[in-house]
């Protein structure tokens, strides 16, 4: 098994990538630190798999050389399963990419990152409405305390590709 870490830039991917691998690369607070790929691996369902923390990218439509190698990680690895990581506290700016790795058929757990950040602010989340709508899971997770990484990671054995189509539908035709 082979699992991506996708997201936008600074949503806490190389965080995830540490907890997973217990790698120890580079984590900042701003984008762009991540501008090639990492790979590493974790055990888990008894078996080695690769994790590849993969550039920020706001959509599948490149803009920078970090978009390239972003797009160009998620076109070469067909068969890899997807942890999507989402800033919980700007979600609506999340979900345009994760629909669109969702739309490519790939099997997505959405890791609803920085989830303290958002409580702090008040902002309010469903994630199991969310997850009723979209189809895939979603997991709640602070990153940087490890809070929920082990929840995303035993959604990984059974996640499958989901129709694009009948999220737009659960949505109400949107």
């Amino acid at each position: 098994m082979r699992v991506l870490l996708m997201g936008h830039p600074n949503v806490g991917k190389s965080v995830f990538f540490n907890r997973l691998t217990g790698a120890n690369i580079i984590e900042s607070n701003y984008p762009g630190t991540t501008v090639d790929y990492t790979k590493g691996y974790m055990r888990q369902f008894g078996e080695d798999i690769e994790v590849i923390d993969v550039p920020g990218t706001f959509s599948l439509d490149p803009k920078d050389k970090a978009e390239e190698v972003a797009v160009k990680m998620l076109r070469d690895n067909k068969d890899a399963k997807i942890i999507c990581v989402v800033d919980a506290s700007k979600i609506e700016r999340g979900l345009y990419l994760l629909l669109e790795i969702i739309e490519e058929g790939f099997p997505v757990v959405v890791a609803l990152n920085m989830w303290d950040t958002a409580m702090d602010k008040n902002i309010q989340i469903d994630a199991p409405e969310l997850e009723q709508i979209l189809g895939v899971p979603v997991v709640p997770t602070v990153g940087i305390s490890g809070e929920g990484i082990s929840a995303v990671v035993s959604k990984l054995k059974d996640i499958t590709p989901v129709d694009a189509d009948a999220i737009v539908e659960r949505m109400g035709g949107i």
